[in-house]
């Protein structure tokens, strides 16, 4: 059996990663500065995670998690358009603050060398997004409220039309205007509704 796991130590070595990580990137993030910053030492880390990569992953999972709070969508009350437009908002939130933009720029040139680190990143962000949104729907459907054959690319159609260019434009530097955001997920689920909705709800 290994050592108990320092609930107080492991919280704080993955605070400090995602700083570090959010901040300096993957490749100038380090096990160093990390350590120090959770006031721990670098063994004290490497005892509660696997290495960098396992630490890397956990990180974004804990960054992603801040936003899911918002999306635990079974205690949501209200017609379905409601809960879909506040998904949609939450969910743009999350992917377009301008760290995110910056990181996931920095990751992709880290990709190239070490291509695990973009299956991690999207298995621990934009999966789990796309997962919460496509159990919405479904459980929608259970309720009566919906009607379609694949939650899964229902999900993936929403959501694209959910950031349609705003992500690339932010990439290119180009302002982003609050209210045609809200536009945009206001007509993504009109249009979703007119296609999958069945009245109820």
């Amino acid at each position: 059996m290994g050592r108990p796991v320092d609930a107080g130590k492991h919280d704080a070595i993955i605070e400090a990663a995602t700083r570090a990580f959010f901040k300096h990137g993957y490749s100038q993030a380090s096990i160093e500065g990390i350590a120090a910053d959770a006031g721990v030492s670098k063994v004290t880390v490497y005892n509660h995670f696997g290495g960098k990569s396992e630490l890397f992953q956990r990180a974004v999972e804990k960054r992603c998690d801040t936003i899911r709070q918002r999306l635990i969508v079974d205690e949501w009350d209200g017609p379905i358009g409601e809960r879909l437009r506040e998904f949609g908002h939450a969910m743009t939130e999350f992917l377009m603050k301008p760290e995110m933009i910056q990181f996931e720029i920095g990751l992709a040139a880290e990709v190239e060398r070490e291509p695990e680190l973009g299956a991690n990143f999207f298995a621990a962000g934009p999966k789990r997004l796309h997962s919460a949104l496509a159990g919405l729907l479904e459980r929608a459907r259970d309720r009566g409220e919906l009607q379609f054959e694949d939650a899964e690319m229902c999900a993936e159609h929403l959501g694209a039309m959910f950031k349609g260019l705003t992500d690339l434009e932010q990439r290119m530097g180009i302002p982003i205007d609050p209210d045609r955001t809200a536009r945009r997920i206001s007509s993504a689920v009109d249009l979703f509704l007119r296609a999958n909705g069945t009245g109820k709800g």
